[in-house]
């Protein structure tokens, strides 16, 4: 059985990036680094792989970056996170922006594959990886992005968002609140929906609890906006007390809704509103929004890690899925 990069940097201590630098640019690695990567290769018989060396020359010195909204900062720092990763390896990173589009989506991968980039960093749109499995089987290494792979054979970095509704929703559910809404959309979106499904259990957990879905068509500050202003009466008319968007530029959305214009509602006094991502602005808003964070940067950069590893095997090893425990930042927005 063929020894993998990934047994060579354990043998040597480093990092998988580490190897690759001392095998295409050695000059960049300190001498007793490459003595110990040189003496951890010939003890195992480690053997470069013809797919890892295309990655790292000629066409395949490039990356594509599939985002679903590039307007979102959470996807901004996700795509330093791998730029900087990229760089390490001698790489660059174009990034696209599907806008949540199945459509518009197929068109960058079409576009990457006629440019022959070295591999694709995506969060897709919907469920269906056939397009993913046709640029692999044409020699394309992809990895899924911000979206847990389940039994596909791509490998993938995400955040248990599941864990991360149920966060959510606990902490309001903590805080006395009893009659929440869950904003957010569209739900072929898995991050969306697994978010609705961990907070649903949360309250499914409290039984004089309840909760209301609000779909949205797409993730942004104007659908936050609109959202808020069908809440604003039912917050006074029916009782609702709890908020979990499912990102924070839709809660940013939401708090302009409800604290501005007419009759404004009082927060965290008369409801209180939980964010996801936990970019810079839930911070900086009005009231500062309680938040579900996600390590942005360390999955752009881990998301890497799994391309370079890919490629080392030429795509015939066993997938690999890392998933990071979301964290709750508490905030004015929930809790006074």
């Amino acid at each position: 059985m063929a020894v993998s990069v990934r047994e060579v940097a354990a043998r040597a201590g480093v990092s998988v990036g580490t190897v690759s630098n001392v095998l295409n640019r050695p000059e960049h690695v300190k001498p007793d680094t490459v003595d110990r990567v040189h003496a951890a290769i010939e003890e195992l018989g480690y053997v470069p792989n013809g797919a890892a060396r295309q990655l790292r020359a000629g066409r395949s010195r490039s990356l594509a970056l599939v985002v679903l909204d590039v307007g979102n900062p959470f996807f901004t720092d996700v795509a330093r996170g791998a730029e900087a990763r990229a760089a390490e390896a001698g790489m660059t990173v174009f990034l696209a922006n599907s806008d949540e589009s199945p459509e518009r989506e197929a068109m960058h991968l079409e576009i990457f594959e006629q440019q022959r980039v070295g591999g694709v960093l995506i969060s897709p749109v919907e469920e269906d990886l056939t397009r993913l499995e046709a640029l692999r089987a044409r020699g394309i290494p992809a990895v899924l992005v911000d979206r847990e792979a389940g039994a596909s054979a791509f490998s993938s970095v995400s955040v248990d968002d599941v864990a991360g509704g149920a966060l959510a929703a606990r902490h309001l559910l903590d805080t006395g609140r009893r009659r929440l809404a869950f904003v957010g959309g569209p739900l072929r979106i898995r991050q969306v929906s697994d978010r609705f499904k961990g907070a649903s259990a949360a309250v499914a957990d409290v039984s004089e609890a309840t909760l209301q879905l609000f779909g949205t068509d797409e993730m942004s500050l104007d659908e936050g906006r609109r959202a808020g202003e069908a809440l604003k009466p039912l917050i006074r008319d029916t009782g609702i007390d709890g908020i979990v968007a499912a990102n924070d530029l839709l809660a940013i959305g939401i708090q302009r809704a409800l604290l501005f214009g007419p009759d404004p509602i009082r927060m965290p006094a008369e409801v209180g509103l939980v964010g996801y991502d936990d970019i810079s602005f839930a911070a900086s808003a009005v009231v500062p929004i309680t938040s579900v964070r996600q390590p942005r940067e360390l999955i752009g950069s881990t998301a890497v890690e799994l391309i370079l590893e890919a490629a080392d095997g030429d795509g015939a090893g066993e997938p690999r899925h890392v998933v990071f425990e979301p964290s709750l930042v508490v905030r004015a927005s929930t809790v006074a």
